[in-house]
């Protein structure tokens, strides 16, 4: 026989009976003081069943509040990864809506450089000073990245101390007093065997014929609007150009970076590979600082090793094939359909008068 007793609150108790070993298939109880009367199905089962069976909505959602809590911020919000930040505040950029950051080495993510931060509310860059130690919050999606929570530091807690391997000294002051007049006469790096991610050396001058796109980057910036954005345009433009109908064939993508001292070839070709590089189109160029230095100023590219830290601007350059420069990107946006539509005219370029070639960079000597 069995013999089991179910009690809820507000619900009168009953007892079921049934020596054939099954329950009823109902049983109806009057609840008093209540003008409507409630049927309750009873079901064969243990109290263990039953506990089972209770509704687990109020769990489930202790259970995610539990979680929410105790869960490490990279995963607390879905699809954006979260990291602090401290450093030293080098500038403001009202119209770009960034700050320029010296920061300490953030544990898993970056190494301690000086990067542009965008910040999203446009009050917080009118509430810091230059030269402040500052912590914030760095929020990062697949394609976007922004800080908040700024808040000065104490003035006695530490400050960046790590630095990378670009320096000062690694640089030539001639490279900068100087580049007005290197770009008035022969070009010095025509011919100067810089090296690819290959390990093989490759001259400027080895790409002559060929439209060409060409920017800096450094393999170590992990900001996705910034140098992982130019990669992904080359990567879209190469995707495009090898599977277009008819296309020209004499066209190169050229990514020099700014870091050779982290980003040997090695690190160049794998890389390159996260972005499916072809080496018959694209190239990963690495070679002295001096002499990567006194290339970027003849692109009209900026970097500044201010105290060990790397902080630079934006450009992608189109070359043609008649070594003119055609077209410059001043920015590291969602550029790919721009490229492919200038490196279609500059592969087709011969002996076309465009732009004035300042950037000269494969003829003998600069117009």
């Amino acid at each position: 026989m069995i013999n089991n007793k179910v009690e809820w609150t507000g619900v009168p108790d009953f007892h079921t009976t049934n020596s054939a070993d099954r329950l009823p298939d109902a049983a109806v109880q009057s609840m008093p003081n209540a003008s409507t009367t409630i049927r309750i199905a009873v079901v064969k089962a243990s109290q263990a069943q039953l506990w089972k069976c209770r509704p687990r909505l109020p769990w489930l959602a202790l259970l995610i509040l539990v979680f929410a809590e105790i869960l490490p911020p990279t995963l607390a919000q879905a699809g954006t990864t979260n990291y602090f930040v401290r450093g030293v505040l080098k500038g403001v950029k009202p119209a770009e809506h960034q700050l320029i950051i010296a920061h300490e080495a953030i544990p898993n993510f970056m190494d301690a450089m000086t990067m542009p931060f965008i910040v999203k509310d446009a009050a917080m860059l009118t509430n810091v000073a230059i030269g402040e130690q500052i912590t914030c919050q760095l929020h990062l999606t697949e394609t976007e990245s922004w800080i908040d929570h700024i808040e000065q530091l104490d003035v006695s807690q530490s400050a960046p101390s790590r630095l990378p391997a670009l320096a000062k000294s690694d640089f030539h002051p001639e490279v900068k007093t100087n580049a007005a007049a290197a770009s008035r006469s022969k070009n010095p790096l025509r011919n100067y065997k810089f090296t690819n991610e290959l390990g093989q050396p490759v001259s400027l001058s080895d790409f002559q014929g060929q439209g060409i796109a060409l920017t800096f980057f450094f393999t170590r910036c992990p900001i996705p609007e910034f140098c992982p954005r130019l990669s992904r345009n080359f990567e879209e433009v190469q995707r495009q150009l090898k599977g277009m109908a008819n296309a020209p064939t004499n066209w190169h993508l050229i990514s020099v970076t700014f870091d050779p001292a982290h980003d040997t070839p090695e690190v160049l070709k794998a890389y390159g590979a996260s972005y499916q590089y072809d080496p018959a189109h694209w190239s990963f160029l690495t070679g002295p600082t001096n002499k990567i230095a006194e290339l970027a100023q003849l692109c009209d590219v900026t970097f500044d090793p201010d105290n060990g830290f790397a902080n630079h601007n934006f450009r992608t350059l189109i070359i043609n094939a008649s070594n003119q420069l055609q077209m410059v990107f001043p920015t590291s946006g969602n550029l790919s359909e721009s490229i492919v539509q200038e490196l279609l005219k500059a592969a087709g370029a011969t002996n076309q008068i465009t732009k004035p070639a300042t950037s000269d960079l494969l003829s003998e000597s600069n117009k």
